[in-house]
């Protein structure tokens, strides 16, 4: 499993792609951050972000016929 997020286009397991513009560590626990952006309708462009934890997680969705990663690098922007 990877140990980080890399700056680059990413695909939810539900189907939306994003861009991660970087990874941030909190000033007061140290705690890795990632902070992208949203590259599709009607979200375009709205910042978000989640721990490093939960960004390279393994979910498993037996409703959605998914078990996989939560997001998926698919290359630099």
């Amino acid at each position: 499993m990877e140990s980080t997020a890399y700056p680059g286009i990413y695909r939810h397991f539900k189907g939306g792609k994003y861009l991660v513009l970087f990874v941030s560590t909190g000033v007061e626990d140290g705690e890795k951050i990632v902070v992208y952006t949203s590259l599709y309708e009607p979200h375009c462009g709205t910042i978000s972000h989640r721990t490093l934890k939960n960004f390279l997680e393994e979910v498993d969705r037996p409703e959605l016929n998914y078990k996989g990663p939560r997001f998926r690098y698919l290359g630099p922007a």
